[in-house]
């Protein structure tokens, strides 16, 4: 090769690099991984023209330094804990709730050989999920229960294992959109079932769907608007209205109420309906998440009669939509915490949904008193936070915030994200707040710690 690039290092000299040997002996990265990105960095400096690539670029320290640079994009890139200090409760892009100690306890024992499907007190095999099951019927009083591995799964197969084939009345202000682009109207096409709107945006009678049943509909759907909300000139019939029609003309009512609130939330300010409410109202099947507002992990959660659900049960579907041991475990632990009466106290989602002002904002006042003086001015703010998550849609909780005004915040930002403790916040008219009503307290001294590291990293205090 003409010109420099006869200059660039081989692949085994960089790997020799004292920054890259480090990384692959200490175990940080695989060999084969950070020879990978010596490859990349080096295909990328050959694709320059001759007169851009200049003497430093082909040194073996700065090839070593852009190697190191793509082994860092790539763990980044892992699975790994991040803290949430954006304020959103249940963000979707982090994975929800967050799970209590005892789910995370249990989670971590069922990575070995577990009873999922054996019975300790028979020998014999036994039904997956049924301690779940069983603490949900108790909690609901539901007859019998489900478990899929989210909301959606549990729409489409309710929808298909009742109705396929058949059309599905549901009003037209309820075809939502759910994350990631999914719409509900999809869902129905892929469950094999025929949408039939009934009503206008705002206003559905019940009327309106009488008029709509006939010798071709096979359910009655409501989803409850989780993810944003319809007010002024508005109206629905009420789920025991939509109970008697359906039982009036020998159809399923299914009630899908996403969120999945197994705690009535008006103590802490808020609204939402309860699922206990729902099944009590009549519908044969209720569906929601678990890993909204019941605070466990990723999950569907269909309820109903004993002979629906056993017939879902039965439903080729529901094998492929089962979920692993890891999930069952983390959602028996969850669901006892909610039936010994601690989920507030116990259940992160809940504990910070219900947490007073006053005390988060001690606890932003606490970091902020221990910080060191810098160039940054680091106040504390009063802030509006959301649930997220699909949840309390319009509905927000007053907060607090450290905030850091410098003179970059966007790199502030980026650094506070890439740095050892990965702490995600916002900006906001111009400075970066971390907002603490997401972040489980005994993540503050992280917090502080990242803060003093990235003040005396940039000496003066700007980026």
């Amino acid at each position: 090769m003409p010109g420099p690039h006869r200059r660039l290092p081989a692949v085994h000299r960089i790997l020799e690099h004292p920054s890259i040997r480090q990384q692959v002996e200490s175990g940080r990265v695989a060999r084969q991984e950070a020879a990978a990105c010596v490859r990349q960095v080096l295909d990328e400096l050959r694709a320059l023209p001759p007169d851009r690539l200049e003497q430093t670029h082909t040194s073996p320290d700065a090839v070593a330094e852009r190697a190191a640079a793509c082994i860092q994009i790539r763990q980044n890139e892992r699975l790994q804990r991040l803290i949430n200090a954006t304020g959103v409760i249940l963000h979707t892009n982090l994975g929800r709730a967050v799970l209590s100690g005892r789910a995370a306890e249990r989670v971590a024992q069922a990575v070995a050989a577990t009873n999922v499907e054996i019975d300790r007190n028979t020998g014999r095999r036994s039904r997956r999920g049924v301690r779940a099951e069983s603490l949900l019927t108790r909690l609901t009083g539901a007859e019998a229960a489900l478990i899929v591995n989210n909301c959606a799964a549990a729409t489409m197969l309710a929808l298909q294992g009742t109705a396929a084939g058949k059309e599905v009345i549901i009003s037209r202000g309820q075809l939502v959109e759910i994350g990631g682009g999914f719409r509900l109207p999809d869902v129905f096409r892929a469950a094999g079932v025929i949408l039939k709107e009934v009503g206008t945006a705002n206003r559905t009678r019940i009327d309106d769907y009488r008029q709509a049943i006939t010798s071709e509909t096979g359910a009655v759907l409501r989803v409850h608007r989780s993810n944003f909300r319809v007010s002024g000139f508005v109206s629905e019939p009420e789920s025991r209205e939509l109970v008697s029609l359906c039982r009036e003309h020998s159809l399923p009512f299914i009630d899908d109420l996403g969120s999945g609130c197994l705690t009535d939330l008006r103590p802490v300010g808020l609204q939402e309906p309860v699922v206990s409410d729902r099944v009590a109202a009549g519908a044969d099947l209720v569906l929601f998440s678990g890993d909204k507002l019941l605070g466990g992990p990723q999950a569907g959660i269909l309820l109903g009669s004993a002979e629906r659900i056993d017939a879902l049960r039965q439903h080729p579907l529901a094998r492929a939509l089962r979920v692993c041991k890891l999930t069952l475990a983390a959602l028996e632990a969850t669901l006892e915490q909610h039936l010994a009466g601690d989920a507030f106290a116990a259940v992160p989602a809940l504990t910070m949904l219900a947490a007073p002002a006053a005390d988060i904002r001690r606890r932003c006042e606490q970091i902020v008193c221990r910080l060191p003086k810098s160039s940054w001015q680091v106040t504390v703010e009063d802030t509006r936070c959301e649930a997220g998550g699909g949840c309390l849609a319009g509905q927000t909780i007053p907060g607090a915030a450290v905030r850091i005004t410098c003179d970059h915040p966007q790199q502030l930002l980026r650094a506070l994200r890439t740095g050892p403790a990965g702490i995600l916040g916002r900006i906001e008219n111009g400075g970066v707040l971390l907002d603490l009503r997401s972040v489980c307290p005994d993540d503050d001294r992280l917090i502080e710690q990242e803060l003093r590291r990235l003040m005396d990293s940039s000496g003066s205090g700007d980026l």
